[in-house]
């Protein structure tokens, strides 16, 4: 079993603001449906599983249902997921018009809720990594000439870094205070989840939130972990990260509000 966080559990949810004419299509859609004022194109597969099974991303909204559930049955479950699949769809339209990051020096990335500013200095030396933050600056262990690639891969990998490390001491920090024991972490390029959690204690939590507030990573963290107890979104579930944050609707709200550049 698996419970997740989305990584656009994001954006609130009213989609009053598209156009009852837009047209929503995935390049292999064979249905179509109307949520909403909003007609959906998509893409609808049969296979072999116990239940409608729904994702939504860049290409657009695709369903997969057993062989033996009726389309009516379908385009009920659709109906009554609306707001869901539009909000999903909605932040996806919003995500391709976001900037793509420019890798230079010179340029800025956010960690840890503020910006840094790249500098290529070929003269540092860090242990065990190719760069180090100093004051507002990360400087990075690379040639003044070395290309965008190089730089984005090299920024990258200690942003990685620094998010296991981080993510380990926030997991063992708030864990006995929601009463369970996590086993496993490991690091996710999702575009769409903050993170999940397994019935295993297997925690699995986007690197990208290295670039936000520390409090906002601890309410993922503390999510996750509250969902080894509770692997759901039920009231209990929600008294209980309360009950370990009792500022959480604040951060959720604050969340809802994030938007990352696009670090490729």
């Amino acid at each position: 079993m698996t419970a997740q966080l989305g990584l656009f559990d994001a954006v609130d949810g009213p989609y009053a603001d598209l156009s009852p004419a837009l047209q929503w299509q995935h390049p292999r859609a064979n249905r179509t449906c109307r949520l909403g004022d909003v007609t959906v194109a998509y893409e609808f597969r049969r296979v072999r599983r116990k239940s409608i099974g729904l994702v939504v991303n860049g290409q657009g909204l695709s369903v997969r249902a057993p062989v033996w559930v009726p389309e009516a049955e379908v385009q009920r479950f659709l109906d009554s997921k609306a707001v869901w699949v539009l909000d999903k769809l909605k932040t996806q339209q919003m995500r391709s018009h976001l900037p793509a990051m420019v890798w230079r020096h010179g340029a800025t990335i956010d960690f840890l809720g503020r910006p840094l500013t790249l500098w290529l200095d070929p003269a540092h030396r860090f242990e065990g990594a190719g760069a180090g933050v100093q004051g507002d600056v990360l400087c990075v262990a690379l040639p003044m000439d070395c290309d965008g690639e190089r730089l984005r891969d090299t920024v990258r990998a200690w942003m990685m870094e620094q998010a296991r490390s981080r993510f380990i001491e926030r997991l063992d920090h708030y864990a006995s205070s929601v009463g369970v024991r996590w086993m496993r972490l490991r690091l996710s390029s999702a575009t769409t989840r903050w993170g999940s959690a397994h019935a295993d204690g297997s925690i699995r939590l986007n690197w990208r939130l290295i670039q936000l507030a520390p409090e906002l990573i601890d309410y993922v963290v503390v999510h996750e972990l509250c969902h080894l107890r509770e692997m759901n979104h039920s009231p209990a579930f929600w008294r209980l990260v309360e009950t370990v944050l009792p500022d959480m609707a604040q951060r959720r709200r604050t969340l809802r509000g994030v938007t990352l550049l696009t670090l490729t």
